[in-house]
Parts: structure tokens; sequence; C-alpha cells
């Protein structure tokens, strides 16, 4: 493929045309508009099996009424991949109350209706009227979330297998780039698909009956799981055993005559498989057939992807179920050819609005002995307390960020992902670099609470850590002679919370008179530990805990952050903070 001649995959019959290709090997199907940068998983996978020599073609967001959204490019030779996009579409369209949200933040101009709930299921039914017979394998965040039995939080019911409901050829969880690969290796060679790392297949009845399961994990079948409310929360405990790449087994759930049969995640990319997948030819754009913005892609545009993985745990979030726990970093060395990228692109006017990933303070983080990293069964490296042999010194960050800093062209480096409080009050001479030179006037931190039980409820280490963090953020904004703000995000009816520890939250922000910029109502995500103790109401302990679940109980607890945004004082205040908001 000459870039010169077209620098995007194809996404219509005249662009193959262009590049010279009469027939495309694969073609990919998204929810969101095509963007060809590396923070699009669709973009990646697409630059990924173009590296290995493949033909591969994007269609964004087709109709998914009519199959001939689908054909503009013909049949593919090989099949089709199909992602619902860089969000659950369920996420997506609804809300916490269940409502339809007024805008996709993944679509041109923030349109709504440009995806289907369920987006794997439909796309992959449109492509069975498409082309018939050819493979569709699923992948992205929803079909990591929803790869085994599930709760659905917007249907209020145990769903099976996204697979199984889309009857896809394979399913593949987590990043994917291995094993997109050797799917589309095997299919070109007319091979089997078992075996895999990082995917799932369903079994029909006869090859279920000869599988062999003695050396793998059953979850609870699908028949218990329509019955028994408390075979959600065993399921999530053992598939949470069954993350780590280095120890996990297989895992084999029963739906009837068949058999879903999960491989061991993939194994994580190494520093220079993850360097050679970020310095692939994107683009860093829209497709040019976008002419109004994408929301999603205007806040990361000036962006650079430096880090897979979550240490954290967190029982709310999906990440470690589709990036791991595990930290993959990108060398500085990449990162730096990354900036000087940036730099030749249009309209950059020298700043870098991010360099990080699930935080902006866990670059070049991980064991300081892999070996005991591999036999471990933790559900977290920092939660209950952070693990002895995870190194977060921040040494290698701060050196990167002096090196990026110094680069012709670049003016201001800015760290937006996030900070993870556990990590930072730890962190002190990063930190005092961070917040001297690389926060644009506001800076985000996740205290989600602030009561202990609701805290450890959710994973996350005691308030002590945030308090700890206002003191520092304080401290060095003023020794750098700075006027910088926090913004503070706080998430309403967790399970366990009622509007007892939530009034601990209530009066913190009256005494800051702080106005919190967002407002997070918990949704319970497929297959995390929260979904499971929403639905159970009880902990993994098995401890009966209070859960609000209609509109009605959700209303008060929702309110005490709402007003607070509300009641926004008058005065001068930034990011919705008050300028004298750190003041004892």
């Amino acid at each position: 493929m000459n870039p010169d001649l077209f620098p995007f995959l194809p996404s219509s019959r005249a662009e193959m045309l262009q590049l010279g290709w009469d027939e495309l090997d694969i073609i990919l199907i998204t929810g969101d508009c095509y963007v060809d940068h590396p923070s699009y998983g669709i973009a990646v996978i697409g630059r990924v099996l173009q590296a290995e020599g493949w033909r591969v073609g994007i269609i964004a967001q087709p109709d998914w009424k009519n199959p001939a959204a689908l054909q503009v490019m013909g049949p593919p030779r090989l099949g089709c991949g199909i992602s619902s996009g860089n969000l659950d579409s369920m996420v997506n369209i609804y809300t916490a109350g269940r409502r339809r949200r007024k805008s996709d933040a993944y679509s041109e101009n923030g349109v709504i209706g440009k995806r289907p709930p369920h987006a794997e299921i439909v796309y992959c039914q449109l492509v069975r009227r498409a082309f018939p017979g050819k493979a569709v394998f699923l992948g992205g965040v929803g079909a990591s979330l929803r790869r085994v039995a599930h709760y659905d939080y917007w249907q209020d019911k145990i769903r099976q297998s996204v697979l199984i409901d889309a009857k896809a050829d394979i399913l593949i969880f987590g990043m994917g780039e291995k094993a997109v690969i050797e799917i589309v290796r095997r299919l070109d060679h007319g091979r089997s698909l078992r075996g895999i790392r990082g995917t799932a297949v369903v079994l029909g009845k006869k090859e279920a009956q000869n599988f062999d399961i003695s050396d793998r994990v059953q979850l609870p079948d699908w028949e218990i799981l329509q019955h028994d409310r408390d075979a959600l929360m065993r399921s999530t405990v053992l598939i949470e055993r069954e993350m780590n790449p280095g120890n996990a087994r297989g895992l084999v759930q029963r739906y009837g005559d068949r058999l879903l049969v999960l491989e061991p995640p993939a194994l994580p990319l190494t520093v220079e498989e993850l360097d050679r997948v970020y310095d692939l030819p994107f683009t860093n754009l829209p497709h040019p057939s976008y002419t109004r913005p994408i929301p999603a892609f205007e806040t990361i545009k000036y962006s650079i992807p430096a880090v897979r993985g979550c240490p954290g745990g967190c029982s709310f979030c999906g990440l470690v179920a589709h990036q791991g726990r595990s930290i993959r970093s990108r060398s500085p060395a990449s990162i730096l050819r990354a900036a000087e990228r940036l730099i030749r692109q249009e309209n950059f006017r020298g700043t870098i609005t991010d360099i990080g990933g699930a935080a902006g303070n866990i670059y070049s983080g991980g064991p300081v002995e892999a070996e005991k990293c591999r036999t471990c069964r933790r559900v977290s490296c920092l939660f209950p307390e952070p693990c002895s042999n995870y190194r977060a010194d921040g040494a290698a960050l701060i050196k990167l960020l002096r090196q990026v800093r110094t680069i012709r062209g670049v003016k201001q480096v800015y760290i937006n992902s996030g900070i993870r409080l556990d990590l930072a009050v730890s962190q002190r001479e990063l930190m005092r670099e961070i917040i001297r030179h690389h926060v644009s006037g506001h800076l985000k931190v996740a205290p989600e609470h602030l009561h202990p039980k609701i805290l450890r409820l959710m994973r996350k280490n005691p308030a002590a850590d945030f308090y700890k963090f206002l003191e520092i953020f304080a401290a060095e904004s003023a020794a750098a002679g700075k006027e910088q703000y926090l913004i503070p995000l706080f998430i309403s009816n967790f399970p366990g919370c009622t509007e007892k520890e939530m009034k601990l939250v209530d009066d913190f922000l009256n005494r800051r008179n702080w106005s919190p910029q967002q407002v997070q109502d918990y949704i319970p995500l497929p297959m995390t530990m929260g979904a499971a103790m929403y639905y159970c109401g009880k902990t993994p302990e098995g401890e009966i805990i209070p859960v609000n679940r209609g509109l009605a109980e959700r209303r008060p607890q929702l309110r005490v952050l709402k007003k607070h945004r509300r009641n926004k004082p008058r005065g001068r205040h930034f990011a919705g903070i008050r300028k004298r908001s750190y003041e004892s």
C-alpha cells in the first residue's frame, strides 16, 4: 500500500481502486466514526493487519438495517471483524437512568442514532445477510466485557455470552493484536480457530461432549445463572482469579448442549511489540469523508497514548477485563517519535494535551521481580495495600517529560489522563514535576467516594490519600507561583452506599465550596465485580448490602452531586472549583 496514493485504510470502492486493490481480505466494522488514531481500537487492528500484508477496509457506522451498507467494497476474501466501538454500545447509548443520551461523542458532530444497541449482535446479523458463509470475529471493549454470561443493567437481566447471541465464529477479548493476526492467518490457510490465546469459541453438542475440561475452570452454567442470583458472584470471582496471563487457566461455561470455551488471556505485548504497533503509519486524523467535528477525537487529537493496563482493579471499572492489570509502557524513543509526528501535524500549535493511559502517573510501573507477578492471583496491585513487588517511583516518567519539553516546536506538555491518588502520595518527585510543569490549570483526580466502607467496596484505598494529595497539590502550586485547581470525580449510588455514606461527600463539598465539574451516577458494567454486587446485593464475602435500583431510589444521592454543580458560586473560579478552595 502506497500511503501517497491514499493514506487511510479504504472505506469505499473508489478508495480501494485508488490503492490498486480489486478485493479486500478483511472488512472491519465499527460503531464509531473511522478515526485513524491509535486511541481507536478499530484503527489499531486495521493497521496491524495491514502491516502483516493483508488488504483491510473499514466500514464505520453502517446503516444496520440494510445489508447493502456493508457491500460497498464487495465481499471480503476471508471475513469480517466487528466492534461496537471504543465503548460498549449500551454505555454509549444509554445513561445510568436508562434514558437515551443526547449526544454520541464518537459520532460526527455528536449525532445520536448512528449505532444500534448491542451492536456486536446486530452487525453480525448484518454480515451474515450481506456475506453468507464468510467468517466473522468479534472484538473490542464491548466484546471483552460480554464474553461470558453477564448482567445487563439496561435490560436488567442476565444475558448469554455475546458470542452465542451474535453467532459469530470467534470472539477476541483483550487488546487483540496477537489474536487477530493468528485468526486471519488461520483463515487464510483454512485452519481451525481453536486454541488461540485471548479468544473464545462455542462448541456444538458433539464437539462439546468430547472436549476435555479437566484442566479448565468451569463457570456456573447458563441454566444455573437464570435462577440463582448468587451464581453471578461465584462466576465473577472465578473469572477475576484467571485474569493474569502468567498463570491463568482456560474457562468453560455450559449452555445446554453447547460449551463456551475461553482460552487464557493473551500475553501482553513486549515493549518492542508495543512500539511497533504505535509506530505504524497512523494519520492521526478522522477519515476525510467527515466534515464536522467528532467530539471524542477533539479531546485526544494532540495526545500521545503511552501506557496500557491498570494496576488498580477497581470493582466498578471494566478496564482490567479488557486491557489487563499488567502495565505495558511504550519506550521513550517511541513516544518522542510520536511527539515529532505531532509537531508536523497541521494545526498543531505546540501543546501536547496528554501523555498517558488509564492514569497519568502509571507510566513504566510494574514488577520489581517479574517472576513473582507471573504466579500472582491478586485482583489489584494496589488494594487492599500496595504490593511490595510493584515499582511506581515515577523516575522514568520524569525523565520522559523533560525530554519531550525540550523538543523544538513543543510549548506545553500536559497530563490529562487523571492521577491515581494511591500512587501519587508516594511519588513526591513526580508530583512536583507534574504540578509545576504539566497541569493545564486543572488536574483530574478520582477519589470516587470518601466513606471507608464504600471505598473498600470500590477497591479504593482510604480517603487519607485524597486529603494528603490536596495538601501536596496546594503546596506545589503555591511554590510554583501558579493558580491551579483540581477536578474531583465522585460516584453516587454505588452498591452499599446509602444517603448516610453519601452525606460524607456532601459535607466535604460544602466545607470546600467545591462544584464538581463531572457528575457520575454508578453504572454496573458487564463482567465487573461492581455489577455482581449490584445484581446480587452482596459483597464477594457474602455480606448483604443495600442497593439503589430504580430511578426513584437513585435520585437522592444524585441530587447531592448535582446540587453542588448547580449551585456553583458566583465569582472567580476555574473548572468548577472556587479560587480559594484549597484553604483550610
